[in-house]
């Protein structure tokens, strides 16, 4: 059974940092494409970044640039997004999710077929 288990959100102060981990179960994870959404309270999901493969670069959304950074462990089989001088923004449930092979276009949350349940991440002074 494919799995995705997100961790590592948590309440943090304006600046902070947090690290979010994708751990998949079921299925190795460098051969997929994975993504980072993320979706507040009263807002649509939006794309965060995604990575689709060894060459292609990773994607991220414009406000995010500079800040957070994804990367793969494909001995732990984990995605991680660092996330970086945190503002009060990028407050939401952070989901990962991924699709078998390699999209170009990762950012489009519709090809993907597997999602975590979400953790949530909280920017508060």
């Amino acid at each position: 059974q494919l799995q995705l288990v997100e961790s590592g959100g948590g309440l943090v102060q304006p600046g902070g940092s947090l690290r979010l981990s994708c751990a998949a179960s079921g299925f190795t994870l460098n051969y997929y494409t994975v993504g980072w959404f993320r979706q507040a309270p009263g807002k649509e999901r939006e794309g965060v970044s995604c990575i689709s493969g060894v060459i292609t670069r990773p994607n991220y959304a414009d406000s995010v640039k500079g800040r957070f950074t994804i990367s793969r462990d494909n001995a732990k089989n984990t995605v991680y997004l660092q996330m970086n001088s945190l503002k009060f923004e990028d407050a939401g449930v952070y989901y990962c999710a991924a699709r078998q092979g390699y999209y170009v276009k990762c950012s489009d949350d519709s090809i993907y077929d597997s999602w975590g349940q979400g953790t949530q991440v909280t920017v508060s002074s």
